[in-house]
């Protein structure tokens, strides 16, 4: 796939590489030179301060007796 550097040194990454490899709107790639003469484009791997906020504290708070009694109801199926 062949891909145009604009004016502003940007590229447009082509819509199967992105659909493939899940590039999204403001993720980062690296460019890696891997010794001969290749370009290699890596995405950038994110922090796990990029987690946050991604599960959502529950309203109800659950406690040990409650688990316990899920787990065991859990087992009861088995």
């Amino acid at each position: 796939m062949i891909s145009t550097i604009t004016s502003k040194g940007q590229i447009t990454v082509p819509g199967a590489i992105r659909k493939k490899f899940n590039f999204n709107t403001g993720d980062k790639v690296d460019f890696i030179e891997d010794g001969s003469g290749n370009i290699i484009l890596q995405p950038v791997k994110k922090s796990i301060k990029d987690l946050k906020g991604l599960i959502v504290k529950p309203q109800k708070k659950i406690t040990l007796e409650d688990m316990q009694k899920a787990i065991e109801k859990g087992t009861d199926d088995e």
